[in-house]
This record gives C-alpha cells, sequence and structure tokens, in this order.
C-alpha cells in the first residue's frame, strides 16, 4: 500500500463509540420484534434507521477511519490492476481446459496400466 504505517492508540473514547454501535445494532434488532404490531413499516424502519446510525457511529471511531483508509487504498490497488484482453482470456482458457483433458487422459492411461501390471500380470486375476 502506498500510505506511511501510522500507529494509534485504541482511547476510552473509541471503546465506547464501539460499545454504543453494539449497542445501536442489538437494540435495532430489538426494535423489530418488539415494534411487531405498529405495523412492517415501522418494524424496517426502525431496524434500518438504527442500523444507519451503527454505521455512522463506527465511522466516526479510529477502527472506522481505518476501514476508510483501507477501503480507499485497497481500490487504488484495484485501479493498477492490468486485465487481460478477450482474446488472451479465452486462451488462457483454452490452455488450462487442454491441460485438464492431457491431465485426464495421463491419469487415466496410468491407472489402467497399472491395473494391467498388478492384476493381469502379477496376480493374474483375470477379469
Amino acid at each position: 500500500m502506498a500510505t506511511s504505517q501510522v500507529e494509534t492508540v485504541s482511547t476510552g473514547l473509541d471503546k465506547a463509540k464501539l460499545a454504543a454501535v453494539v449497542l445501536l445494532v442489538v437494540g435495532s434488532v430489538a426494535g423489530f420484534y418488539l415494534l411487531s404490531k405498529q405495523g412492517p413499516m415501522v418494524q424496517w424502519g426502525a431496524l434500518i434507521a438504527g442500523l444507519i446510525l451503527a454505521v455512522v457511529v463506527f465511522l466516526m471511531s479510529e477502527q472506522g477511519r481505518q476501514l476508510v483508509a483501507f477501503s480507499k487504498d485497497s481500490w487504488r490497488e484495484a485501479k493498477k490492476v492490468v486485465w487481460p484482453s478477450r482474446k488472451e482470456a479465452i486462451q488462457m482458457t483454452g490452455y488450462v481446459f487442454a491441460f485438464a483433458v492431457v491431465m485426464a487422459l495421463f491419469l487415466w492411461l496410468t491407472d489402467k496400466t497399472l491395473e494391467w501390471v498388478l492384476y493381469d500380470l502379477f496376480l493374474g486375476w483375470r477379469k
């Protein structure tokens, strides 16, 4: 990755934010089930609102900022990937398929040869 290493110390505030995230997720799921008599719109609204609030609180914590930085670095690295052209992809797929067929034939031939040597020549068992 292109970014420099930064050491961070987890503070009490970050731990409190993560605890709040857990409580918000648990609370939104509990609210979903407790509001079953209010109708599905209220249920889903409470669940989605609680989860969105949990994500916002998480992104404000140090771990959330690290996740965002990691995601940006990953996206930047993914843009650097040189993908093969359609022709190259088809050629490579053909090579892999041909190798698999050749290997299957080799293994089948080896199996039949060993079967013939062991059962017919050494043991004398005829099928």
